[in-house]
């Protein structure tokens, strides 16, 4: 794809991992590339990790633009600790038998039941003809859809699992992404060594849209200092709210809540028995928590709790 043209230490030629991050539509399309397989038959793996050190909460698939053929092996993980552990979200293969010893299944083979099952698909590991076959997904959508209907018109519905179910909150929740490139396209059974650098990786654009998480207990987050934060309200305190501030400790923090619908409930921390006296705001957490806001051409877009937005480019 470089033409034979690929420098890493000339601007004009280069292709780092920025370029999957940059706004598109510009022509010629911006992508990054990695080295391509010369050590074969030794795996050409390269991992991809996106940090945000900050809790964030999913709310749209993830879509991975590829500008080479799609991986015929990948995994995506996450990680709930700021990249200490990580754990699958998904495999990806052409043949997910072979790579991971898993039956193949799609997303809309889920249930409520199987919701948070680790599955192997093989949607988005063949090679491309259109556009839209340059894609690999991780469908939040039709996840979501499995409580809030095919059209997401019951969104009660969903708010009052999420509400209620710690796994499936933690299942949309995370702090990094790391997608692991295993093994590059090669479009038949067989690699031809004679031509090795015809085999690599490239992605043209990573598209995560999410919201800070602030366990409801805010309606902004900001960007400072080089850092995501919640900016608390009802007397909490903490990168995500998630404890009483000191001397509010007059019962046990909780996270806001959805329900009932529509208003929802604050979940105010109240002042500490001997602490000083202040009367606690009752007004709950209101409908403005279940607006949502819209991505502003960025290809990572962060939403609060309610409707202030942060957008950022990654």
């Amino acid at each position: 794809m470089c033409n034979n043209e690929c420098d890493a230490s000339t601007e004009e030629l280069a292709h780092p991992p920025k370029l999957m991050f940059d706004f598109e539509g510009r022509n010629p399309t911006t992508f990054w590339q990695s080295s391509s397989w010369k050590k074969y038959p030794k795996p050409l793996q390269v991992n991809i990790t996106l940090s945000w050190n900050k809790s964030i909460e999913l709310t749209d698939d993830i879509v991975l633009t590829f500008e080479s053929g799609r991986p015929e092996q990948m995994v995506l993980e996450k990680s709930l600790d700021f990249g200490r552990t990580w754990t699958p979200y998904q495999f990806y293969a052409t043949d997910c038998l072979d790579a991971f010893t898993m039956e193949p299944k799609t997303a809309s083979e889920l249930t409520q039941l199987t919701l948070l099952d680790i599955i192997c698909t093989e949607d988005y590991s063949r090679g491309y003809v259109w556009k839209n076959d340059k894609t690999v997904r991780f469908e939040i959508k039709e996840r979501f859809a499995l409580f809030a209907g095919p059209r997401l018109h019951n969104m009660a519905s969903l708010y009052g699992q999420l509400d209620t179910t710690k796994k499936l909150r933690d299942f949309f929740t995370i702090t990094d992404l790391r997608i692991k490139l295993l093994k590059p396209a090669t479009g038949a059974t067989m690699v031809d060594e004679n031509n090795l650098s015809r085999y690599f990786y490239a992605i043209s654009d990573v598209k995560v849209q999410g919201r800070c998480k602030c366990n409801l207990h805010a309606n902004s987050c900001v960007f400072d200092k080089g850092k995501l934060g919640c900016e608390c309200e009802h007397n909490t305190t903490g990168p995500d709210c998630s404890r009483c501030k000191k001397l509010y400790h007059g019962r046990a923090w909780s996270v806001g809540s959805y329900l009932p619908i529509p208003k929802g409930t604050a979940n105010i921390c109240i002042p500490s028995m001997n602490g000083p006296v202040h009367r606690a705001n009752a007004s709950s957490l209101g409908v403005v928590n279940r607006n949502k806001g819209r991505p502003a051409g960025s290809n990572f877009s962060i939403f609060t709790d309610a409707k202030a937005t942060v957008c950022l480019e990654k």
